[in-house]
């Protein structure tokens, strides 16, 4: 379990907060995971990107996914003892299963990325060829880029309204 302290502009504690963290350093490849790969975007598909949107005139919007890596569904059979100060008197020996990724876990960014790729598929972007970060959606004269950089994300579009439906899409 992560702990930290969040600071005011006034350096005041505003607010605790606690992150439960896998030790991601005890898995064993084969055993505990498959696969860690995680795609990013490439430089030059930014560039592109960014060029096309300067000739155009398209809006650009940049968002970052908070607490992107608990999103992504694990695959494996994980088990993980419970952290000091939840468990159960009487059941101190039972484990937890995790069914969703946490911080920590060698496969979360893999895990964040599939599930983030099924979910912006199913809202008819259709994803590139030659760049797997990048995404597409047409909709008539209108268009939208969505560029996936880890846990940010970077819209490019032709109308604001649509930039905006996708982002309260997201946001959801």
């Amino acid at each position: 379990m992560g702990y930290k302290r969040k600071l005011g502009a006034d350096g005041e504690v505003t607010a605790f907060k606690a992150r439960l963290v896998a030790k991601g350093h005890t898995q064993r490849p084969g055993v505990d995971f498959e696969e860690t790969y995680s795609p990013v975007a490439m430089a030059k598909s930014i560039q592109i990107l960014l060029a096309i949107a300067a000739w155009y005139g398209y809006e650009i919007w940049q968002m970052d996914v908070k607490m992107a890596f608990v999103n992504g569904f694990v695959e494996e059979e994980i088990f993980m003892d419970q952290s000091k100060g939840f468990t159960v008197i009487g059941e101190e020996q039972k484990v937890c299963r995790l069914q969703k990724s946490i911080y920590g876990l060698k496969q979360a960014s893999r895990s964040w990325n599939t599930r983030f790729d099924e979910v912006i598929r199913g809202y008819d972007f259709i994803k590139n060829d030659y760049d797997p970060c990048i995404y597409k959606k047409v909709s008539g004269s209108l268009i939208a880029y969505l560029v996936l950089y880890v846990d940010d994300i970077l819209l490019i579009e032709n109308d604001v309204k649509m930039l905006g439906d996708i982002k309260a899409w997201l946001s959801t």
